[in-house]
C-alpha cells in the first residue's frame, strides 16, 4: 500500500512538472534551428581563398581565418618612398646602333624577302613581330611587314597597322633592316613563298644552317607560329636591334594612343599615385595551370572541363604546382601582398584583367583591401569604348598603356605582358614592378593564421627582396630578354659613384629597407625551363612542341598571352 502511495506522489509530481519540460525543449529546439539558419556554410579547410572572409571594421580591415584574425591597418608604411627606388637615378636605356653594325642597305641583298605570321594574343604576337626584325637581318633579307594571328584562340581580326603605327615601324627601322608592307610580284604574278616553321630558341647559327639555304633556292619564304622562336641569347648588336625594336620602333596607332592616355589622365585626376595591377585569374588560366582554389566539386568540375581542350595535358597535382610557385596568387593574396610592402588602403588601383573565375565573389577581398578599384570600362564610357570592344588585342593594349605608365606595376603571374611590361618599366627608368615570390609566398599565406599582422609583413618584405623591379636584381643573362634586356641598360658609374662616396640624401628607397638579390629563376636557355608561355611544353610529360596542335584546339601560348 505504502508503495502505491510513493509510485502515486512521483506520478502527480511528473504531470505537474511536464509542460514545464516541454517548454525548455521546444525553446532549444527553436534555438539550435535559428543557429543552424544563421551559421557559415561548410568551407573546405584546404583552401586558399574560400577559408576566410575580408571586412572593414572602424576603418580596419579583418582578415578572418578560421579562429585567427589578421588586423589590417589601413593605413600603409611612411617611413619609406614606395613609389621609387633612389638606385634607378643611375641607370638608363641605351640602344642605340655601334659604328660597326652594318648599314641595311650595305647587307641586305636582293631576292630574299621574310614573311613572318605571328602566334597568340597581342603581346605574344609583339614578340614575335621584334623578333622578326632580327631574323631578317640574321638572313640578310628584306622583311614584308608581319601578318597578325587572326584565327587562334583570341579571334582577332586585326591587322598589323589597326594595332601598330607601320609607317613608323619602318621608318625607324630602316638604317636596320628593310621592310616592306607586300610582298611584290613576281613576273606580274602573285609570288606564293615558302611556308616553313623555325624552332624555338633558334640559334643565329641555326637561322644560318637550317632557313638561308632554303631562302637562297626559294627567295621567299614564310615563317609561321612565329614566337619565341630567337634564341635568348645573341650577339649584342643584336640584343640592341631588338631593343630599338620593342622600345622605339613599335608604337601604337593614335587612336590607341589617344584612349589610352584618356584612361591614364583618369586615373591621375584621381590621385597622385596609382597601381596597375594585371590580374590573370581566368578559367582557362587556372584550368591550365592545374592548380586548385578550393571551389570543391563545382571548381574541379568546371575547370576540368576545360582542361580537356588540350589532349596532351596530363593530370597534374595541384599541391606540387603551388609548392613550386607555378599558381597564380588570387586576388585576396594580391591584396594582401601589396598591403604588407606598405600600400594603404585609399590607394588608387587600376585592374587589367579579363573574364575573373568567381566573378565578384572573387575580387570581392581585393576590393576590400582596396576599395578604390577601377578597371577601362568603369574609367570610360561605352561610347569611348567601342571602337576597341570587339576587339582583344585593342582591348589589351589600352590595358597594356595603363599599366605601362603606372606608378608601380603589379602582376600575380609571370606571363607574356608581365614580363614585357617588366623589361620595358626597367628600360625606361626602372619604375617599380613588383612579381610575387610565388614559391616562398605559398608557405607565408600557408601558415598566416599563426601570426600577427606584423610578422606577417615582415616576411612579406624579406621573401619579396629581388621581385620589385631594382636594377640588377637578375644577374646579366638570366630570365627571357624581353622581361631582363640586360645589353641595354646602361649605368651611369661616375654620378653612383658620387652618390656613394657622399651622405645620403635621396631618402630610403626599396633597396635600403627590403633590398634586392637574384630571384630563383632558372635559366631560360636551359634544358627542361620554360617560363610562361613555353612553361607546359616541357612539363607536360610528352616533351611535344604545341605547335603541333591544331588552331581549334586552344594553345598554352595563347592562354597566357594577355
Amino acid at each position: 500500500m505504502a508503495f502505491h502511495r510513493r509510485r502515486n506522489h512521483y506520478y502527480n509530481r511528473f504531470r505537474s512538472i511536464l509542460p514545464l519540460i516541454c517548454s525548455i525543449s521546444g525553446a532549444l529546439l527553436i534555438l539550435f534551428a535559428l543557429l543552424s539558419f544563421l551559421a557559415p556554410t561548410p568551407i573546405d579547410s584546404n583552401n586558399p581563398q574560400h577559408t576566410n572572409s575580408l571586412y572593414a571594421r572602424n576603418g580596419v580591415v579583418e582578415d578572418t581565418i578560421g579562429q585567427s584574425v589578421l588586423h589590417i591597418p589601413k593605413k600603409g608604411r611612411t617611413d619609406r618612398d614606395i613609389w621609387s627606388s633612389k638606385n634607378s637615378l643611375y641607370y638608363y636605356g641605351c640602344s642605340n646602333a655601334s659604328i660597326k653594325f652594318a648599314n641595311a642597305d650595305a647587307v641586305t641583298q636582293p631576292n630574299r624577302y621574310l614573311l613572318i605570321v605571328t602566334s597568340g594574343g597581342l603581346n605574344q604576337q609583339r614578340t614575335g613581330i621584334i623578333d622578326a626584325v632580327v631574323a631578317a637581318r640574321i638572313l640578310n633579307a628584306t622583311l614584308v611587314v608581319p601578318r597578325l594571328d587572326q584565327k587562334s584562340f583570341w579571334k582577332d581580326s586585326s591587322d598589323f597597322s589597326e594595332i601598330f603605327d607601320v609607317d613608323w615601324y619602318i621608318s625607324s627601322l630602316s638604317k636596320d633592316v628593310k621592310i616592306i608592307k607586300s610582298l611584290p610580284k613576281r613576273g606580274g604574278k602573285t609570288w606564293i613563298p615558302r611556308n616553313m616553321r623555325v624552332p624555338r630558341k633558334c640559334s643565329e647559327r641555326c637561322y644560318q644552317n637550317r632557313i638561308l639555304p632554303v631562302l637562297l633556292k626559294r627567295h621567299a619564304i614564310q615563317l609561321t607560329k612565329f614566337d619565341y622562336r630567337v634564341a635568348n641569347r645573341l650577339d649584342t648588336q643584336l640584343q640592341k636591334l631588338r631593343c630599338r625594336v620593342n622600345y622605339h620602333a613599335l608604337k601604337f596607332t593614335d587612336p590607341i594612343l589617344r584612349m589610352g592616355e584618356k584612361l591614364v589622365h583618369r586615373m591621375r585626376m584621381k590621385s597622385k599615385h596609382f597601381i596597375a595591377l594585371h590580374l590573370r585569374f581566368e578559367p582557362d588560366m587556372l584550368a591550365f595551370s592545374g592548380c586548385y582554389y578550393g571551389g570543391g566539386d563545382k571548381e574541379r568540375k568546371e575547370l576540368g572541363a576545360i582542361r580537356k581542350r588540350w589532349k596532351t595535358l596530363h593530370v597534374s597535382n595541384p599541391d606540387k604546382e603551388r609548392r613550386h610557385g607555378k599558381c597564380p596568387l588570387t586576388p585576396r593574396e594580391v591584396g594582401l601582398m601589396l598591403r604588407a610592402l606598405g600600400y594603404s588602403s585609399d590607394i588608387n588601383i587600376y585592374v587589367a584583367s579579363g573574364e575573373v573565375y568567381g566573378g565578384e565573389e572573387t575580387l570581392a577581398p581585393l576590393k576590400a583591401l582596396f576599395p578604390n578599384f577601377y578597371t577601362k570600362e568603369t574609367l570610360a564610357s561605352k561610347e569611348e569604348l567601342e571602337p576597341f570592344s570587339s576587339f582583344s588585342s585593342r582591348m589589351a593594349a589600352l590595358d597594356f598603356i595603363v599599366c605601362e605608365e603606372s606608378d608601380v606595376f603589379v602582376t600575380n603571374n609571370n606571363g607574356n605582358m608581365a614580363r614585357i611590361l617588366a623589361g620595358r618599366r626597367r628600360y625606361f627608368g626602372h619604375k617599380p614592378t613588383i612579381r610575387p615570390n610565388a614559391k616562398k609566398l605559398y608557405r607565408l599565406f600557408l601558415n598566416q593564421t599563426t601570426m600577427s599582422w606584423e610578422a606577417f609583413t615582415s616576411k612579406m618584405r624579406t621573401y619579396q627582396r629581388g621581385f620589385m623591379g631594382e636594377p640588377k636584381e637578375v644577374r646579366p643573362g638570366r630570365g627571357d630578354f624581353h622581361e631582363n634586356p640586360h645589353t641595354c641598360i646602361c649605368e651611369d658609374s661616375e654620378a653612383k659613384a658620387k652618390k656613394d662616396s657622399g651622405p645620403g640624401k635621396y631618402g630610403k628607397g626599396y633597396d635600403d629597407v627590403l633590398g634586392y638579390n637574384e630571384p630563383e629563376l632558372p635559366d631560360p636557355d636551359d634544358d627542361g625551363y620554360q617560363d610562361g608561355p613555353q612553361e607546359k611544353e616541357q612539363f607536360n610529360g610528352t616533351g611535344m612542341d604545341y605547335d603541333g596542335i591544331t588552331n581549334e584546339e586552344p594553345e598554352l601560348e595563347e592562354i597566357l598571352s594577355d
